[in-house]
C-alpha cells in the first residue's frame, strides 16, 4: 500500500510541469487524483493516461481557477467521481509572457494575475476547508522568487506572497481539526514557467541563477513533487503553517 492509498486529491494546473509531477507522484503513492486544467485538455488527458498506465486512478476535470463558480464545480465533480476530497494542491498560476516594470503594470494585468494566483486559490482553500475531512491536507505552491526580488514580476510575486499569508492564516484556523496547511516554494525549476521566463531574460540570467544555487543545477518538477508528497502524507502530520523551500538552496 502507498502512503496515500484511499485518499482523493485535487491538483490544480496539473496538465504540465510541477502540477503534472505532483499528480503522478500522488497516484504512485495510491491516491485517486483529479488532474485539473483550464485549457490544455489534450495534455491533461495525457497525464491521466500515464497515471492509468502505471496502475493509478485519475480523471481530468476542466475548471478555470480564476472563476469561483468553476472552483466550486471542481469540488462538486470530484465528490461525484471519488466521493471525497482529502488533499488540495493549489498549483495553478498565471504564466509569464512578458516582464513588466512595476510602473507599467496595468489594472487588467494586475487583476488577471491576482484573480488566478491569489483570489482563485483563496476560494479553492475555502471549499477545501468546508469539504475536507479531519486530518486532510492543503498545500499551496509558491516560489522562492518572493524572497529574491526578481525584476519585472511585481504582480506575480505579490500574488504569491498573498498565497503564503493565506497558508499561515488557514493553518491556524484548521489546526484543531488536524488539517495541515503548508506552502512549498519552488526554486528555479524547468521547464514550464521559468522556461518561459528564460526566453524573456538575457542569456546570462540563467547562468547567474544556477551560480546562486548551491546544488549547482536547476530544479526539476519531481524535486518539488517529492516535497509535496511528504506534506500530503501521514509523516507530515505535525507540520503546518510552514513554507518549505524546495529550491536547491538558492539565495
Amino acid at each position: 500500500m502507498g502512503a496515500l492509498t484511499g485518499k482523493s486529491a485535487i491538483v490544480t494546473g496539473a496538465s504540465r510541469g510541477i502540477g503534472r509531477a505532483i499528480a503522478e507522484r500522488f497516484a504512485h503513492d495510491g491516491a485517486s487524483v483529479v488532474v485539473n486544467y483550464a485549457k490544455s485538455a489534450d495534455q491533461a488527458k495525457e497525464v491521466v493516461i500515464a497515471i492509468e498506465a502505471g496502475g493509478g486512478k485519475a480523471i481530468a476535470i476542466q475548471a478555470d481557477i480564476a472563476r469561483i463558480r468553476h472552483v466550486r464545480r471542481l469540488f462538486r465533480e470530484t465528490l461525484t467521481h471519488f466521493g471525497q476530497v482529502d488533499i488540495l494542491v493549489n498549483n495553478a498560476a498565471a504564466s509569464f509572457n512578458t516582464l513588466v516594470p512595476f510602473v507599467e503594470v496595468t489594472e487588467n494585468e494586475f487583476d488577471a494575475v491576482f484573480a488566478l494566483n491569489a483570489r482563485g486559490a483563496f476560494f479553492a482553500m475555502q471549499e477545501a476547508a468546508r469539504i475536507l475531512p479531519d486530518h486532510g491536507r492543503i498545500i499551496n505552491i509558491s516560489t522562492v522568487a518572493t524572497s529574491l526580488g526578481l525584476p519585472g514580476l511585481s504582480a506575480y510575486l505579490g500574488s504569491k506572497a498573498a498565497l503564503e499569508q493565506f497558508t499561515l492564516m488557514l493553518a491556524t484556523e484548521l489546526g484543531v481539526r488536524g488539517i495541515t496547511v503548508n506552502t512549498v516554494s519552488a526554486g528555479v525549476t524547468e521547464p514550464q514557467m521559468l522556461g518561459d521566463l528564460f526566453a524573456l531574460w538575457p542569456p546570462e540570467m540563467k547562468t547567474m541563477l544556477i551560480q546562486r544555487t548551491p546544488m549547482g543545477r536547476l530544479g526539476q518538477p519531481a524535486d518539488v513533487a517529492d516535497v509535496v508528497a511528504f506534506l500530503a502524507s501521514e509523516d507530515a502530520r505535525w507540520v503546518t503553517g510552514q513554507n518549505l523551500r524546495a529550491d536547491g538552496g538558492i539565495r
